[in-house]
């Protein structure tokens, strides 16, 4: 399992990464080995208001669909349009160039509530326990 030390984590296995008071948005890579072959990604409209731990996107795979769940309240600044075409990035570069959405934080204090990378580390071991 691949995680990076500079992301904070959900307990839904998305990933946000703040620079400013811009957060881009993605999936793990533990949630893509869980959802096997991406087939498609549904995102939000650029401007559209989204809350902390509601959809915001929907990613299918041949396994199964899944919500993608926001990690912080924001607005919506930049959907990542390549993956409508190429999907499959996902399983490939979770962390780059897949990412999903650029969000302009409403509140950074948001990221307190998540997971840094250690904790991250040990709440998948748990899960898989």
């Amino acid at each position: 399992m691949n995680v990076q030390a500079d992301l904070k984590y959900t307990k839904d296995h998305e990933w946000i990464r703040l620079e400013g008071k811009q957060g881009t948005i993605g999936i793990t890579d533990h949630a893509q080995e869980e959802l096997g072959d991406i087939v498609y990604v549904e995102l939000p409209a650029v401007g559209q208001q989204i809350q902390k731990s509601k959809s915001l996107g929907v990613v299918e795979s041949v396994k199964a669909v899944s919500e993608i769940l926001a990690p912080v309240n924001g607005k919506v600044v930049e959907v990542n349009s390549a993956l409508n075409g190429k999907p499959e990035q996902i399983n490939q570069d979770p962390y780059g160039k897949a990412w999903m959405v650029k969000m302009e934080v409403a509140n950074p204090s948001d990221l307190d509530d998540l997971m840094n990378v250690e904790d991250y580390k040990k709440y998948v071991q748990e899960e898989k326990a």
